[in-house]
């Protein structure tokens, strides 16, 4: 289904979601990462509807957690305990406990202090707990500083400078598997050099362990690719082959290490558009507003981080004329974008929000008490 084809009648704002693109990329991150024996988890973080997850978990994909209600999301959309991984800088008891008692494939763990918790309840519930430490490679990914996690001092992660002295208090922890390390520099990463960065980085990390005795079976790199946010019908897909390629060419695997990623949004973010109808044009003395029936409840990542996302009138064919296109929230911030290129827009049209598949559903909120927006698939 076309996006100028969408039905004028189902109460707007929705999110669309074409799935012939969802499966077609789907293809391609397999077919990729197959190359080098890659697994790849899918960061749920990113869109946590149900439908979704499970077309991807049906299709032989792990699963990324950040949360207790991720990982139990995760289980009951078809991803099996044992290719789960379990992130997150505060993990609960009450999370820790529920990842521990359905026993996921890992927890990557951020601190001592959280490693040393999850032993106490490990040891509580006659545990074994397989951890994979998350290193913090201070290599910076040249994005929105909201959203680099890789570099000194945030809260991610051990820093290089302790994790020597992790490992060793840990191998004390009897309830503790130490079994990998886990990496993640940032999002919406466009330039290959930073994950080469990366690849480097984590050679010489190895190096020194090797160094020490010390080889570990898995290897997990996270997530952090882009997707174009500007020609979303000319690059619908990201370049996952030139992504798989840049690790196997310079990442330096020890013998049958295990070697994992965490994509999120590069695999759903274009195949989502948030549709919305215009409740009025307000002309000022300078300016045309297109207020939408949208608002930064459904889709926020405007407001939070400014960013862009190609905007379409889809029902107009009129000549083009510039509006700032807004929201109905009582916030200033509640803008999708200024000075944006439409056709010539009037009441009632609709407007298509692109690339809305990644943080889009799955941060909306009831702000205003609006209703949360609705769902609706291609096929």
């Amino acid at each position: 289904m076309q996006l100028s084809s969408l039905p004028s009648n189902i109460q707007t704002p929705y999110y669309y979601y074409n799935i012939e693109l969802l499966e077609e990329t789907l293809r391609l991150v397999l077919d990729e990462s197959k190359r080098y024996n890659y697994h790849v988890h899918y960061a749920i973080k990113a869109n946590a509807n149900p439908v979704l997850l499970k077309l991807i978990s049906g299709q032989g994909f792990g699963a990324d957690c950040v949360s207790g209600n991720e990982v139990s999301c995760a289980l009951e959309c078809g991803f099996p305990a044992n290719q789960v991984v379990y992130a997150g800088v505060g993990k609960s008891d009450q999370e820790i406990e529920l990842a521990l008692k359905n026993d996921i494939f890992c927890f990557n763990c951020e601190s001592l202090p959280e490693i040393e918790v999850i032993n106490e309840i490990a040891q509580r519930m006659d545990k074994k707990v397989r951890i994979a430490i998350r290193v913090n490679p201070n290599v910076d990914a040249h994005t929105h500083h909201y959203i680099t996690t890789g570099i000194e001092e945030n809260k991610f992660g051990v820093y290089l400078y302790d994790l020597e002295h992790v490992i060793t208090e840990l191998v004390k922890l009897p309830h503790i598997e130490l079994i990998g390390l886990h990496f993640h520099i940032g999002s919406q990463i466009t330039d290959m050099t930073a994950f080469r960065g990366l690849c480097i980085r984590a050679n010489e990390i190895q190096a020194k362990m090797k160094e020490k005795g010390m080889v570990l079976p898995h290897i997990n790199f996270g997530g952090g690719l882009g997707i174009d946010y500007q020609s979303p019908e000319t690059n619908p897909i990201p370049d996952f082959k030139a992504y798989f390629e840049t690790f196997a060419k310079f990442f330096e695997p020890q013998p049958n290490q295990q070697i994992h990623f965490e994509l999120g949004r590069s695999i759903i973010a274009q195949c989502g558009s948030l549709i919305s109808k215009v409740l009025y044009i307000k002309e000022g003395k300078k300016r045309k507003f297109a207020i939408l029936d949208a608002g930064m409840n459904d889709l926020l990542r405007p407001a939070l981080y400014q960013a862009y996302h190609k905007i379409e009138n889809i029902s107009s064919d009129k000549l083009e004329e510039k509006y700032d296109v807004v929201g109905p929230i009582c916030e200033s911030s509640d803008c999708f974008g200024k000075d944006i290129t439409l056709n010539a827009t009037q009441r009632g049209d609709m407007i298509a929000i692109r690339s809305a598949g990644a943080y889009g559903e799955t941060m909306a909120s009831r702000y205003n008490l609006r209703n949360l927006p609705q769902s609706l698939f291609s096929k």
